[in-house]
């Protein structure tokens, strides 16, 4: 797989770990189309990628995304757009982006600092770890702009913090710390801003070195649970334990249990 860089947005693959950084700084990281597009190729790409085992979204300067960048996507065409451009637009890309981001069965690390807000705040809440900055700020911009939520903010948040909460989001445009996210539970983790970095490391380590066919699985399940009633959950579990008890990984796990050591897991 090649994972290229686009202006506004830096890839590299590490090993097992695809880097993917917003690199816009003078725009607070806003995402523009181009941005958006080799983010969904990118995230595609790496979820049939067998080299790929982790995948890390960070941001440039002191701030991680300010949300789509809704004056660079207007601003295409002198002409104004046909009747329902948005409505045609988005499936193919915010709208787009978050699901793929949630049903890809490689881990997402995302680290916070500064300001998250709008598409930037549901590119963390749909990470499967969000690691922020105590002072960082998340932030649904959308009633101080006179339009709606996008990007699943009003799907994601109830079942993450529940209504009352996503009420002072959405309706009354809350302001939150990163703190303040840990506690309600939006976040996995807060921490002082010189220590992000290296809790975001060893995050990524932690989950580079796991068994990655029982991890993408067990994402597979905690997603596609949501909508299911208990005995299809079951049947979907027991699918699980048939492939991942027949990984390499598996194997070493139960060596390394009968050898009383830690496992070395190697992604298969």
């Amino acid at each position: 797989m090649s994972y290229d860089s686009v202006p506004g947005l830096r890839a590299e693959q590490q090993g097992p770990l695809l880097r993917l950084t917003l690199d816009r700084a003078d725009r607070r990281n806003a995402v523009n189309d181009v941005m958006l597009d080799a983010m969904i190729d990118h995230l595609a790409s790496a979820g049939t990628d067998e080299s790929v085992r982790v995948i890390r979204i960070d941001a440039d300067g002191p701030d991680f995304c300010a949300g789509s960048d809704l004056i660079a996507n207007n601003a295409k065409s002198d002409r104004k757009p046909r009747v329902g451009s948005t409505q045609r637009r988005l499936p193919n890309k915010a709208n787009r982006l978050i699901p793929l981001m949630l049903e890809t069965q490689v881990p997402i690390v995302a680290m916070v600092r500064g300001w998250a807000a709008g598409l930037g705040f549901h590119i963390a809440l749909a990470a499967d770890f969000c690691v922020a900055a105590d002072d960082a700020r998340f932030w649904e911009p959308f009633m101080a702009r006179g339009f709606t939520p996008d990007s699943g903010a009003a799907w994601l948040l109830p079942r993450v913090i529940g209504l009352v909460r996503t009420r002072q989001l959405l309706m009354l445009g809350q302001e939150i710390s990163g703190e303040t996210a840990a506690q309600w539970g939006i976040i996995h983790r807060a921490c002082a801003p010189d220590e992000l970095e290296p809790v975001a490391a060893e995050l990524v380590t932690s989950l580079r070195e796991a068994p990655t066919v029982a991890l993408g699985l067990t994402k597979w399940l905690l997603q596609s649970g949501n909508g299911l009633d208990l005995d299809r959950h079951l049947q979907n579990e027991a699918l699980a334990l048939e492939l991942s008890s027949r990984s390499d990984d598996f194997k070493e796990g139960l060596a390394a249990f009968k050898d009383k050591r830690e496992p070395r897991f190697e992604g298969r």
